[in-house]
């Protein structure tokens, strides 16, 4: 599903191959989420979803452009200020569900892991957070799906230490999947740094779009 934020159809179109122009410019689109900003950059193009008080000659100030610019840790502090929160640099990515109307999904709903701290930090910065995991309960591998950047399907997942290591992640990510209407859109962010997760994305079909960095102003 595709909503009504301006960068919602700029991720769809790229996430079809369908990039905007690497020519090192940069866009300003509101908010998606009260409260929550956020900056997005794809090859040589950046959009800043940002409340409208801040004046574009400002962003320029600080170097926003479409060439990492926009990602400079001094204009994203200077946007945040001194107490607000900025969260990673992430890598953002794209998949597509699998859900059938025929097939049950292979997780299911688990109310009781929703204030483990991936459920929970979900639930701060998204909306509508569905904490999955599988039917026995003494696994605490977790899937989170939201409403996410630019209002679209967000997964966020974590699997337990137990699993970690022999495709445990790869199996989570895609049963996870099947818990979305085939063929919808899927967004996940991920730090680089995290390779195991970036390994499991790539490996269960996402495919990476450009970079996602959240904030909220002090």
């Amino acid at each position: 599903m595709i909503g009504d934020h301006p960068l919602a159809g700029l991720i769809a179109a790229a996430a079809a191959g369908r990039f905007p122009a690497a020519d090192g410019s940069w866009r300003r689109v509101p908010p998606w989420r009260p409260g929550v900003e956020g900056i997005v950059a794809f090859t040589g193009h950046a959009v800043l979803a940002l409340a409208p008080d801040i004046p574009d000659r400002q962003l320029v100030t600080l170097g926003a452009d479409g060439f990492g610019g926009a990602h400079n840790p001094r204009l994203i502090t200077a946007l945040a200020g001194p107490g607000g929160w900025i969260d990673s640099l992430d890598i953002l990515m794209a998949g597509r569900g699998s859900g059938h109307p025929d097939a049950p999904p292979r997780l299911t709903d688990r109310p009781d892991l929703a204030t483990q701290p991936r459920a929970a930090f979900a639930a701060r910065i998204r909306d509508q957070p569905r904490p999955l995991g599988y039917a026995d309960r003494r696994r605490t591998a977790r899937a989170v799906i939201s409403r996410g950047i630019a209002g679209l399907t967000e997964l966020g997942f974590e699997l337990e230490p137990g699993h970690r290591g022999h495709g445990g992640g790869t199996e989570l990510v895609r049963d996870a999947l099947t818990a979305v209407p085939a063929g919808e859109l899927v967004l996940a962010a991920v730090a680089p740094g995290n390779a195991a997760s970036v390994r499991a994305l790539l490996s269960a079909g996402f495919v990476p779009l450009g970079s996602v960095q959240l904030f909220r102003r002090s």
